[in-house]
Order: C-alpha cells, then structure tokens, then sequence
C-alpha cells in the first residue's frame, strides 16, 4: 500500500525501495519500543542501568560482528574526535537525556515535542553540512509534523502534570540526536556502517559507565521474568544494534534531512499496533493523517533521489 501511494507520485529504483523500506523498518522498530520497554523499566531495571547494559551488550556485538567480517582502521585523527562527538551527541545526552525527560514529564508532551527533530536536523545541515534549506523540505516537514502532532492528539487525551525541566530535556535530546545524524553523515564517505558505530558506542559506554553503573548493579537478574529478559532483548537487539545500524546505512544514500524525517512515522507505527491489538479499524482522520506524513516524506526526499 504505502509503496502503491509512492509509484503514484514518483518512480522508486531498487536503492530507493531500500533505503525508505529499511527506514519503515527503523520507524516500526521505534514505534514499538515505548510499549516493550515499559514492560521491564522501571520496575525491573532503572532507566539509566537499562541505557548501560543496552549500551554494553551492543557495543560487544559490534565489535565482535566487526572482527569477524574484518577490521576496518580509522585512517585520520581527526575521525577520531568526530566519532567522539557522535558518541556524545548520538549515544551519551540522547539516551541518558531522553529517559530522564520521559521520567518528568507526560508521554504526549515527550512524542509532540520530539516532532521537531527534523526541524533542527534540517538546521544543522544547512550550517554544518552546507545542505540547502528548499521550499519543498519545508513544506514537506510542515506537513509531516502536524499530522504527527495531529495523530498523537486525534482522541481524547488525558494531559498528564509534566515539568519545564523534563519538557526541556525532551527538546535537549531531539537536539542532541538531530546533531549526531549531521556528524556522523561526512564518515559515510570514508569508512563502512559497522566501523562508524562501534566506535560510537565504544566511546559512548565511556561516557555512560558513571551514570548507570549504580542502576545496573542493583538489578535483581536471578528473579527476571520472563518478560522482562524480552523485554531488554528486543531494546537490544533491534532498538538499539539493527535501528543504529541501518540508520548509519541508510546515510549513505540520502541527507540526515530524510533519515530525521522518519520520527513522524512513530506515532503512526504506535497506532496501527494499537489496532491489531484492540482490533479497531482506523477512521478516515487516520488515514488523512497517514497520507499527510508520507506526502511529506515525498516532499522531502524529491530533490535527492
């Protein structure tokens, strides 16, 4: 269907229908990840020990996945303080910040406020990367944010007593992973997926060790239900190791522009699970809504591919 409503308004190759398939991919995988990390944290495991042993257990696979394929070396100095920055900005403030925002604040405070990720992304292109700012990236993150926004808020919401501070630090880490997407963008040129995200989030876990250490060492691992370990697998496994990894990927082949944009397909991922579970049919407001994120992503996108 959505891939249908694409062949309508513009002619898709097989690298294209990779690259925005691979970020639907990326979009479900976030969608989903609020619902299943609630069933572990915080009950099981507190916020920041979840971020460290995610962090620890990803940068393994990484490394361990890079050995085995090959390794690949860092040829200038200069890569190693932009992969510092990545590990800063993409790993460290991003996770650390949003937990602790989503911990102070509302849930449709958090998901509105995150809408406008592909806002700065687009910011800190035009002044780091030197992309231009067109009429049509506008239009289409116009559009695309207000029927994420308009998703979010379709029904009846019950707004919840949310804080300044966390508010803040929601828009702290949207900044934060807006600005690692732009960093991280030029190392695409030079070195493979896996080299740039090992990396990261070896420097990263660096950064994070102090913060969760406490969290991580106060888990109960003998009395984990079963649950709980599924819970921790998945935001292992997919949230964090597959979702970086394509994301770094798919940056090969398009702006960090159009991988930001991409965040407007979560509130729209996280309604259509509420569907299959509830067994409703989505109204015709959803389905206007829906039309509204991809003719933005559409805009977008046009003058790339």
């Amino acid at each position: 269907m959505i891939f249908g409503y694409y062949n309508l308004v513009m002619p898709l190759n097989t690298q294209q229908i990779k690259v925005h398939g691979t970020l639907l991919f990326v979009g479900l995988i976030y969608g989903a990840t609020y619902s299943i990390a609630k069933i572990a944290m915080p009950d099981l495991i507190k916020p920041f020990g979840f971020i460290l042993v995610r962090v620890i257990l990803a940068t393994l696979i990484f490394w361990l996945f890079d050995v085995v394929k090959g390794g690949e070396v860092i040829r200038y100095r200069r890569d190693y303080i932009r992969l510092m920055a990545c590990a800063l900005f993409g790993i460290a403030i991003n996770q650390l910040i949003f937990f602790k925002g989503l911990s102070m604040t509302s849930s449709i405070s958090a998901s509105i406020i995150m809408t406008s990720n592909p806002i700065i992304v687009l910011v800190a292109s035009w002044l780091i990367l030197k992309e231009p700012v067109t009429k049509l990236k506008v239009a289409g993150i116009i559009l695309g944010s207000t029927g994420a926004v308009m998703l979010i808020l379709r029904n009846e919401v019950q707004w919840e007593a949310g804080s300044f501070l966390g508010d803040l630090f929601i828009l702290i880490n949207a900044a934060s992973y807006g600005i690692y997407l732009v960093l991280v963008k030029p190392l695409m040129a030079r070195y493979r997926a896996i080299t740039i995200v090992k990396w990261v989030f070896l420097f990263g876990l660096i950064i994070i060790i102090p913060f969760g250490t406490g969290e991580l060492l106060a888990v109960n691992w003998y009395d984990m239900p079963m649950e709980g370990w599924a819970s921790i697998l998945y935001i292992i496994l997919f949230t964090t190791v597959l979702a970086y990894l394509l994301n770094v990927w798919a940056l090969q082949f398009i702006t960090p522009t159009i991988v930001s944009y991409y965040i407007y397909l979560q509130p729209l991922f996280a309604t259509l699970i509420a569907f299959v579970f509830l067994n409703e049919s989505p109204g015709a407001n959803v389905i206007i809504y829906t039309l509204m994120i991809f003719s933005g992503v559409y805009l977008v996108s046009k003058k790339r591919f």
